[in-house]
């Protein structure tokens, strides 16, 4: 069993530190090359499906939570409110004595996105010919987890969200939760992983819910659709919706045989309505929009956990860390290995040099097995500008014209596929 809290720190993908906090990881250089490839991932993703990025503050005022619903059904997992005002002056003292009061205002870390982007809607007139209005943002926002739950990269008190909100019409959200799952699915190949079931995720009995049965029996009979039109089997789970809503999760297991989510689409038909939400109808008159939640890895906390679990840190070629380690057998091969190293760079791989200062060519192999492509330039590679390309699996290519070997490596990787080459080897 892959444990990524043991495997994380011994890849140098991140850490932890008492004076930082618990709950509070943070990315080492490698780590970084991970969250920061995803993330440009799934934002070319978006933008390829219609999505507008954009960004939100972390902090906003006890009021916007208490519209939204957070704060009458969600405030056990948040942060507490922080006071804001200044302190008054001596007019201002005397004028509190006499009966005056100084403004102060409350703010909260965010928990959620969403309440958020409804603002950043309304702050708008829409017409009903700009919708679906597809929103997105990498976004952070915070739980005050309890420290016994805390661990690693799955359960943090600092997160990055991958979160979008589509604003459509009624007619509209099947097809949009529908294109949501099937991002999730094209993101889920790429990444090399399987989830474990899909769950339709519905109120239990003593959960913290919106009271509002009929909007609960439309959002649970559309999310029934549109995963009977996908094909996709799946299971119902009382107690696992959200407060405003019913919603359909992804979910993956470790190697220790523990479930989460990774992966959601929700219906929301209360959060329009809480913020007053509408566009302009094609008959003049407003009308309400629906709010569909869509995450496609969750949090980059948890994704990247489970894929350090799920690949035992061997990534897929276009997330690792190193792509290309490049190995001179002598040191008279070095300059080779620093220009094609150049070579690496300007075609957007990531490449390193592991030149006989540490070690044999034996000892190098295998300290770099984890690196999708080796790449070996002894005297003859060296003589003809070749390279003699090893891979992950254990496979070894005839050597290769460098400019080909690249260029192929390179198609693979913005191909974000997960094979190593694209054509059997021997």
């Amino acid at each position: 069993m892959n444990d990524h809290r043991k495997l994380g720190r011994e890849l140098g993908l991140f850490d932890t530190d008492p004076l930082i906090g618990a709950g509070l990881p943070y990315w080492l250089p490698d780590g970084a090359v991970v969250r920061h490839t995803l993330e440009e991932y799934i934002r070319t993703a978006e933008r390829e499906a219609g999505y507008q990025h954009v960004y939100s503050p972390v902090l906003g005022k006890r009021e916007l939570y208490e519209i939204s619903g957070h704060w009458s059904h969600y405030s056990d997992d948040m942060f507490p409110p922080m006071e804001l005002g200044r302190e008054p002056d001596g007019e201002q003292a005397r004028e509190q004595q006499d009966g005056g009061q100084q403004a102060r205002e409350q703010v909260v870390l965010r928990p959620s996105l969403c309440p958020h982007h409804a603002v950043i809607y309304r702050s708008r007139t829409h017409s009903y010919r700009e919708l679906p209005l597809r929103m997105a943002e990498l976004g952070d926002m915070y739980r005050s987890e309890l420290s016994g739950v805390l661990g690693g990269l799955t359960r943090v008190r600092a997160i990055h969200l991958n979160d979008a909100h589509i604003f459509c019409t009624l007619e509209q959200v099947a097809d949009e939760a529908g294109a949501a799952l099937e991002m999730i699915r094209r993101a889920y190949e790429a990444l090399g992983l399987t989830p474990e079931r899909y769950r339709l995720s519905l109120p239990g009995p003593g959960g913290k819910y919106v009271a509002a049965p009929e909007l609960w029996e439309r959002s649970t009979a559309l999310l029934t659709e549109v995963l009977d039109r996908s094909g996709l089997p799946y299971e119902a789970a009382d107690g696992e919706a959200a407060f405003y809503g019913p919603k359909i999760d992804v979910q993956v297991v470790d190697g220790a045989g523990r479930e989460s989510t990774l992966s959601t689409v929700q219906i929301d038909f209360h959060q329009p309505g809480r913020f007053d939400l509408h566009y302009i109808g094609a008959d003049g008159a407003k009308h309400r929009p629906v709010m569909v939640h869509r995450s496609i890895i969750g949090s980059v906390e948890r994704a990247v956990a489970h894929l350090i679990e799920e690949h035992g840190g061997a990534f897929p070629a276009w997330l690792a860390p190193t792509q290309v380690v490049i190995l001179p057998v002598s040191a008279a091969e070095l300059p080779n290995a620093v220009a094609l190293a150049g070579r690496c760079s300007r075609r957007g791989l990531r490449a390193e040099i592991a030149g006989p200062d540490r070690g044999s060519l034996g000892a190098r192999i295998r300290e770099a097995r984890l690196v999708p492509y080796q790449a070996v330039i002894g005297a003859k590679e060296s003589a003809d500008d070749l390279v003699a390309v090893r891979l992950r699996d254990g496979r070894r290519l005839d050597p290769l014209p460098a400019e080909d070997a690249l260029g192929r490596i390179g198609s693979l990787v913005d191909a974000h596929r997960t094979d190593l080459w694209d054509e059997p080897t021997g």
